[in-house]
């Protein structure tokens, strides 16, 4: 299923841009301060996608319904914030998709589960701002994904409908959160996917294995 001429939506970590390296990063140096090892990036990057609440849990096992685990987010948040530019980049083989969608006058735009203090100097640190038609942080609304409400305010602040938009995303919210909203959902298997489910058992319209497949989807390749 195709939509003609839509707004294409993309998650922000793992979808649009890898963050990981960063996010990880920070866990690691509560660790470090803790007198821990590391843990290796193949076991923080699937977890990039739960936020503070996956990475304090997979770096110190602490869980949000723990007493301890308030403080731990707000330190981790903190770590974060101080360095979430340093090796956090738009995914390489998206450049050319975001280039191809400008050249073709396609508008698109970002809704993540991001606050917006930590979304905002992202997307202006990327130069991705100017580019993006809108972008909803996870708190721009009442409700954040798999809630349909951020979908919803970046149609109507760029004036389509819900049925003529694309959400392309790495976790099983987005998708959850796509259908809720009447959008075509398209899941994006190079990104950090959880410990959940397969992919393949999301629902999603359709999986995307690489950003290229996304112009062939829209039949602009």
């Amino acid at each position: 299923m195709t939509v003609a001429a839509p707004l294409v939506l993309f998650d922000l970590d793992g979808t649009l841009v890898d963050s990981a390296p960063d996010l990880a990063a920070a866990a690691n140096a509560m660790r470090a301060t803790r007198g821990l090892e590391p843990l290796p990036f193949a076991a923080l990057r699937p977890m990039v996608g739960s936020g503070a609440r996956g990475m304090v849990g997979i770096a110190l096992g602490v869980r949000p319904d723990e007493d301890a685990f308030a403080g731990l987010r707000d330190e981790f948040l903190q770590r974060y914030a101080a360095g979430l530019l340093q090796r956090t980049a738009v995914f390489e083989a998206m450049v050319p998709v975001l280039e191809r969608l400008d050249a073709e006058g396609w508008p698109w735009g970002i809704v993540t589960n991001k606050a917006e203090r930590f979304t905002r100097p992202l997307v202006e640190g990327l130069g991705l701002h100017g580019r993006a038609a809108v972008v909803i942080s996870g708190d721009t609304t009442p409700h954040s994904k798999p809630h349909p409400a951020p979908l919803l305010e970046a149609a109507r602040r760029t004036g389509f409908a819900a049925a003529a938009c694309v959400y392309v995303g790495d976790d099983l919210r987005d998708v959850q959160a796509g259908h809720a909203a009447g959008m075509v959902t398209l899941a994006a298997a190079w990104g950090y996917l959880g410990q959940g489910e397969s992919i393949e058992a999301w629902g999603a319209d359709a999986v995307i294995e690489e950003p290229a497949a996304l112009l062939h989807w829209l039949e602009l390749a």
